[in-house]
């Protein structure tokens, strides 16, 4: 059984792929721009491709029964025919409710006469690294709603239930809502963030407008859409545990403690 790995080297993609050869996959293909910088696992199948290029993908299809999909909304249905002509059975795709950012996603998969099954993931732990050029610089974080909360979930945990569904069988036609273990405020993600780095941080309540300044040396003009619509998402519908990865995977969800602890050089000042 051949499964390809979409967005190989991105941040799930190249998870999704540990994962797969953690669970004993012995035929794993991997989908990059660049395969010779790529840096994958030895006995991985690297195929140059990319989502947004569909003149790349057949060749990379080829004797695929399963595929990841990396969530690519503006080709996906030309993405999803490719694959389907070339054999694929069966989608795990990283999308999102109908309704939601990626939910275009979600119903192509649904409309493209293969086998599927949705991740929905919340908010991610890897999201708190937009502040860490300011934790690094002023030891404290400027945002506007520090009561604003949210259960983020590890990207090594989303990456870990895509694995198992495209390990496994009784996956199909499921949607998974995956979130972390925990309901946690903005502040209380500060605090456990100081609490691995041993040191106090300070959660600034800030305007809109300063709340833009103080993220746009990480995020650019991405900035102003994420106060506009993710943060205030957190103060009106926070996400809830759901256990599903517990669930699916047989193991424990990443704590938000745990996860913060292997990474605090991305915190640390001079780092």
């Amino acid at each position: 059984m051949t499964i390809l790995v979409t967005g190989a080297t991105a941040n799930i993609g190249r998870k999704v792929v540990d994962q797969l050869l953690a669970g004993g996959a012995t035929d794993v293909r991997a989908l990059t721009t660049d395969p010779a910088r790529a840096a994958l696992p030895a006995g991985v199948d690297v195929a140059r491709g990319y989502l947004r290029r569909l003149e790349t993908l057949p060749a990379a299809m080829a004797g695929v029964d399963r595929l990841y999909l990396a969530p690519t909304p503006d080709t996906v249905t030309g993405v999803l025919a490719i694959a389907r002509d070339a054999g694929v059975r069966y989608v795990v795709d990283l999308s999102g409710e109908p309704e939601s950012w990626w939910g275009s996603v979600n119903d192509a998969v649904e409309a493209s006469g293969m086998e599927w099954t949705h991740l929905w993931p919340g908010d991610f732990m890897e999201n708190t690294f937009m502040w860490a050029g300011q934790i690094r610089r002023t030891g404290g974080v400027r945002e506007p709603y520090p009561a604003a909360a949210s259960a983020p979930i590890a990207m090594d945990d989303i990456a870990a239930v895509a694995a198992t569904a495209l390990l496994g069988d009784g996956h199909a036609g499921k949607s998974y809502s995956l979130a972390g273990p925990q309901i946690l405020t903005r502040a209380e993600l500060l605090e456990q963030i100081g609490n691995a780095l041993g040191r106090d941080l300070d959660f600034v309540q800030a305007s809109r407008a300063e709340t833009i300044e103080a993220l746009a040396p990480e995020m650019g003009e991405t900035a102003e859409w994420y106060v506009d619509n993710v943060l205030e998402s957190y103060t009106e519908r926070p996400d809830a545990p759901t256990g599903s990865v517990e669930r699916i995977t047989g193991r424990p969800a990443t704590t938000f403690a745990e996860w913060v602890s292997r990474h605090t050089a991305e915190f640390t000042p001079g780092t």
